[in-house]
């Protein structure tokens, strides 16, 4: 796991800002809800402010992707998905099915040697600046990543 993340459940309550839905069908659903959050964001801002660094977009396009292939795969497929933008920062929450907390995989390959899979939670670590992991009372747990939209 990452080094740090904290087990609390985060507020829930409705803000402007906020686009919450169902589980998704794919990471690419979940990637255009991710940046029609950001257009969103744009247009109520009248633009000022609004634009985001290229990179840190798709810093958090990526961790969007990463969090629901790893629920998908995982975690017993996504019971909700959920994106917020304040202060220059997307939060990303997914829900699924399962309790168990994401580990990264272990791989005793050769050094320099491509593998496939594994990389999904370490590429989430090294992005998003803060993550929160909470049990669910139905079951399950929800993830959510908070990635900056200003340059690093």
């Amino acid at each position: 796991m990452c080094a740090e993340h904290r087990t609390n459940s985060p507020d829930t309550t409705t803000v402007p800002g906020r686009l919450r839905s169902p589980g998704p069908g794919s990471p690419a659903e979940v990637r255009e809800a991710v940046r029609h959050a950001l257009e969103e964001d744009v247009r109520r801002s009248g633009g000022r402010d609004g634009a985001s660094d290229a990179v840190a977009v798709g810093d958090a396009l990526l961790v969007a992707s990463e969090l629901t292939t790893n629920a998908m795969l995982h975690g017993g497929g996504v019971t909700e998905f959920e994106v917020l933008l304040v202060d220059r920062e997307v939060r990303l929450s997914v829900s699924d099915h399962s309790r168990e907390l994401p580990t990264p995989a272990e791989h005793p390959d050769e050094p320099g040697s491509m593998r496939i899979g594994g990389h999904g939670w370490p590429i989430i670590c090294r992005l998003a600046r803060d993550i929160t992991i909470a049990e669910l009372r139905a079951g399950g747990k929800r993830i959510t990543a908070v990635v900056p939209l200003s340059p690093r």
